[in-house]
């Protein structure tokens, strides 16, 4: 059973910048999807940005030149660098990974507020 843990949210003006991390546990494969997701309130859980298992990413069009996602597989660790925050950023961000897919496993989320 995969563990995930975010840290790095807080609260940034707008223009600011932020850095989330997602430690995974041992029981993690450096080929597992993963990725990040955020959900604001009344609205839907979206895909921010996602390794896949091939290694290939993918990111939502409202963060595509501001967000970047990385892993270091060594470390089990995923993260997301955000740059150019906006107030529409704000939301609960949460570590997603596979198998199967991305979505199996959920850490329990860290928030990002920016004004």
């Amino acid at each position: 059973h995969v563990q995930l843990v975010e840290s790095g949210g807080g609260s940034v003006q707008a223009g600011g910048s932020l850095r989330l991390s997602c430690a995974a546990s041992d029981y993690t494969h450096s080929s597992y999807c993963m990725g990040w997701f955020h959900q604001a309130p009344g609205k839907d859980s979206e895909e921010v940005a996602v390794i896949d298992s091939d290694g290939s990413t993918r990111y939502a069009d409202s963060v595509k030149g501001r967000f970047a996602v990385s892993k270091d597989a060594a470390k089990k660790t995923l993260s997301l660098q955000m740059n150019s925050l906006k107030p529409e950023d704000t939301a609960m961000y949460y570590c997603a990974s596979g198998p199967p897919g991305c979505r199996s496993n959920w850490g329990q989320g860290t928030q990002v507020t920016v004004s």
